[in-house]
């Protein structure tokens, strides 16, 4: 009995130095600088994006938040919300490619934007909302550059970019998916269509599978009744062996 109960104890051992684990790795995760909504489709307009700086210090501030801007898939029309307490500096940059919309030929965006004058105290963050006019429609994400600096001078470089199949970097930069859009009839794309063709495809399989489990899980209750009543006549055919004979 004592080997069990050392057993027991050693699993639960095992077990909570994994929860552990998995809550502290969440718990690094959370604290990266990242950009809401995590994606808008290819093109979209008139939008808001939210990029949120959590202070991962405790004996210092987040004084300075620097995000750069793609300018070789331009976010046209950037205007930064006023935050309170702090003071934003916007800068634009001529772009290599023009950009035509509806409106015109666009040479110039928006390619950094620098936050400074406010505070981000220890166990907090703060919210930077940037509105846009345009999202690009030829790339399927983009990724924001951050650079945030504290008050003992130490800065953090928030620029390394996750490579698909690969561990997430320990720095990684704020990344915006950008989805397939619908066309001009309110229809999704050929390539979203597919996906949801597929989708509908999967469906079916798993329902089909889902009945096949059906059967199985009845026929394995049926068979464990038939064991359950076989171990129920053994035993009881034990205990009359046992019985002393009158």
């Amino acid at each position: 009995m004592s080997a069990y109960r050392t057993t027991l104890r050693r699993a639960g051992t095992v077990a909570a130095l994994a929860t552990a684990g998995v809550l502290a790795a969440a718990g690094v995760a959370s604290a990266h600088v990242t950009v809401h909504p995590e994606s808008y489709a290819k093109g979209a307009t008139d939008g808001v994006l939210t990029f949120r700086v959590p202070n991962e210090e405790d004996k210092a501030s987040t004084t300075k938040v620097q995000v750069y801007l793609p300018t070789d898939h331009p976010v046209l029309g950037v205007l930064v919300t006023p935050q309170n307490g702090w003071t934003a500096k916007v800068t634009t940059s001529k772009l290599k490619t023009p950009v035509k919309t509806d409106d015109g030929t666009i040479t110039d965006a928006v390619s950094e934007i620098t936050w400074t004058g406010g505070k981000i105290g220890a166990g907090q963050y703060e919210d930077f909302n940037v509105a846009f006019g345009q999202l690009p429609d030829d790339t399927d994400q983009l990724a924001f550059k951050t650079l945030q600096a504290y008050s003992d001078g130490d800065v953090v470089r928030w620029i390394e970019q996750t490579t698909v199949g690969d561990d997430e970097p320990e720095n990684p930069a704020p990344v915006l998916k950008l989805t397939a859009k619908e066309s001009e009839d309110g229809d999704e794309t050929p390539a979203a269509s597919a996906s949801t063709a597929a989708t509908s495809t999967k469906s079916g399989t798993t329902a089909s599978s889902s009945s096949s489990d059906s059967t199985a899980r009845g026929l394995g209750v049926a068979g464990l009744v038939v064991g359950v009543l076989g171990l129920a006549a053994g035993a009881f055919a034990i205990v009359r062996s046992r019985t002393p004979r009158s």
